[in-house]
């Protein structure tokens, strides 16, 4: 174990399973010595969650509804009386209807729409909110983010809105919370295997493709993308905020296939 992280405390919404990037990052900080909270939405997720948290050494799990005020307010002073201030959050949460993640961008409907903008970028300002109340000196907010935030990507469709309005609630809480000593980045990886990318259509595909053509012939990893965590909320991060880190192999330099790829 190091020790980049010792004493520090924080939470991590949005694990899903072993699998999830938010669970990559969540064993990078218990590697290097950070103590962990975690939230979940609903008892299946419960389940999947408790022997994973354990498995840290973490016995704070806390059921949270990003979309109920109650829930979260619920949640912080849960995390205020266990702890009194924390380091840093972790927020791993997106959400859009799987059949708009198929068909076409212009079929995108009212509510669908506003459920994963609320969910997918309003859900880290409402969290980014309550999390600095408790860090008196100073912390670190990160947020999960996707290239087809800014270039079309197939059907990725509504959550390409939703992270472009994302990375954008980054700059501006990174000045707003700037003075606080509070910093506010995104991790951007590429296509990865979890259980929220398989979602979208055509993601084995969408994989194989950048698998192929980015520049270092691989799609990135859960541990690298839990190494690019701890530089954040590590005092090696102290002075990155406002950035978009991209984490995808380079993939996002392209402008066509490589040469071997081009039909």
């Amino acid at each position: 174990m190091g020790e980049l992280m010792k004493g520090k405390r924080g939470l991590v919404m949005g694990v899903a399973n072993d699998h999830s990037i938010a669970w990559g990052i969540a064993q990078a900080l218990a590697s290097e010595g950070a103590e962990l909270a975690f939230s979940y939405q609903g008892e299946a997720f419960g389940r999947r969650v408790e022997p994973l948290a354990a498995s840290l050494g973490s016995d704070i799990l806390i059921d949270v509804d990003v979309n109920d005020d109650a829930s979260l307010d619920a949640a912080f002073a849960r995390l205020k009386a266990a702890w009194g201030s924390m380091d840093f959050l972790i927020h791993a949460i997106a959400y859009s209807d799987k059949a708009e993640l198929t068909g076409r961008f212009i079929n995108t409907s009212r509510e669908n729409f506003k459920n994963s903008l609320a969910i997918s970028c309003y859900s880290f300002i409402d969290v980014s909110r309550r999390a600095a109340q408790l860090m008196p000196q100073g912390g670190s907010l990160i947020t999960l983010t996707y290239g087809g935030s800014n270039r079309v990507t197939p059907y990725y469709n509504v959550m390409g809105v939703a992270k472009a309005a994302l990375e954008s609630a980054v700059r501006y809480l990174a000045n707003d919370l700037g003075p606080d000593q509070i910093r506010v980045n995104a991790i951007s990886p590429g296509p990865m295997r979890t259980l929220a990318g398989a979602a979208i259509g055509g993601a084995r595909k969408t994989y194989r493709h950048t698998e192929a053509n980015s520049p270092l012939r691989q799609n990135a990893t859960l541990e690298a993308i839990g190494g690019t965590a701890v530089y954040l909320c590590s005092e090696y991060g102290s002075c990155t905020t406002g950035e978009v880190i991209m984490v995808d192999s380079g993939y996002h330099v392209l402008g066509m296939p490589q040469p071997e790829n081009l039909g």
